[in-house]
């Protein structure tokens, strides 16, 4: 999935294109089996959230690239506490050398932390660990 994501999610995301359309993609079949499907379903992250009769809100934290590790805890605590239920990671954040990937999660875990402690309720994020740390 990362892979469809990085090379038409990027791509497509191009201001400077007109318009582009996708015709045709083959992923090799010994690529395709590597991905082994999610590991369990909504009703799953339902329980964990605690979060039921109406659909879950959540984002993907922007700037993807350029924020210290700090300020990137900071944009999941303010999302959280405004109400989120949850943070996750772009698909292509990864251990960068102004952000990496432990000070990342040291930094979103304080967030999360807070933000529950804050509004009584169970937070999430969710960490890109598909990439390289």
């Amino acid at each position: 999935t990362n892979m469809f994501t990085s090379i038409v999610g990027n791509v497509f995301g191009f201001k400077a294109l007109r318009a582009l359309r996708l015709e045709d993609l083959r992923i090799p079949p010994a690529y395709i089996k590597t991905f082994q499907g999610p590991p369990h379903g909504i009703q799953v992250e339902r329980d964990k959230l605690n979060k039921y009769g109406r659909p879950l809100l959540g984002c993907t934290i922007k700037p993807k690239l350029g924020l210290s590790a700090k300020n990137y805890g900071r944009a999941v605590y303010e999302c959280l506490r405004g109400g989120l239920d949850f943070t996750k990671d772009d698909e292509n954040v990864n251990s960068q050398p102004f952000m990496r990937w432990r000070d990342r999660f040291l930094f979103c875990a304080e967030a999360l932390y807070k933000a529950q402690a804050e509004t009584g309720e169970i937070k999430g994020h969710y960490l890109n660990a598909t990439a390289g740390t």
